[in-house]
């Protein structure tokens, strides 16, 4: 498997981006990897890169996206933050990705037993994690609506988390006329995933 090229970017689509990392998903699952050879990667993008998808997931340490989608070098932007939210640096980052760079794919990836989000619903107070978790308050008041299970509870937690995924979605729209106008155009694809750390099986949502 060799980098991607300006070419093989350029002839993927947003659905043929987002197979490339279903299938990923799938080897990562039965534990195969594609045959890289990275040295070679870093001689191929040492001129310049082409990622074909950007990805925004949690900080949690397991949840690299290069590895639970079986990505290489050059293959995906990847952009972390606890609870994987949105801020204008992560919007700006995503319209550089996505306008200048050539990515096809918006992934929000957020994951179960999140620590940023079991933090959230006990309402943590903390330094700087404070306005962090203060960003996750709108999945929080959702969840409480479509869920009578206690606050505090995992039912509840993995609720928020999956919910978290939606208004990152959302928001990403609502607050970038770049990546919201190319989706309509249909060059790009904004799309939501959850990964579980029990299985590693990711579960994606197209909305």
């Amino acid at each position: 498997m060799r980098a991607h090229t300006k070419t093989t970017q350029d002839s993927l689509s947003p659905e043929g981006a987002l197979t490339i990392l279903k299938e990923g998903n799938e080897r990562f699952l039965k534990n195969l990897r594609t045959n890289r050879n990275l040295l070679q990667m870093v001689n191929e993008t040492r001129d310049g890169q082409w990622p074909f998808a950007v990805v925004l997931s949690c900080i949690d340490s397991r949840t690299s996206a290069e590895l639970i989608f079986d990505q290489g070098l050059g293959d995906i932007f990847s952009a972390r933050v606890a609870g994987n939210v949105v801020n204008e640096d992560i919007l700006g980052s995503m319209e550089y990705a996505i306008k200048y760079a050539g990515s096809k794919l918006v992934l929000v990836l957020g994951h179960t037993k999140c620590g940023a989000v079991t933090s959230a619903c006990k309402k943590v107070k903390d330094g700087n994690i404070t306005a962090l978790l203060h960003k996750i308050k709108p999945a929080i008041d959702r969840a409480s609506k479509e869920t009578r299970a206690e606050v505090d509870s995992p039912e509840f937690i993995e609720k928020v988390a999956e919910l978290n995924v939606f208004e990152a979605m959302d928001e990403i729209r609502e607050r970038s006329t770049i990546i919201n106008g190319l989706e309509k155009e249909g060059k790009i694809k904004v799309v939501g995933a959850v990964y579980d750390v029990e299985t590693g099986l990711v579960t994606f949502y197209e909305d």
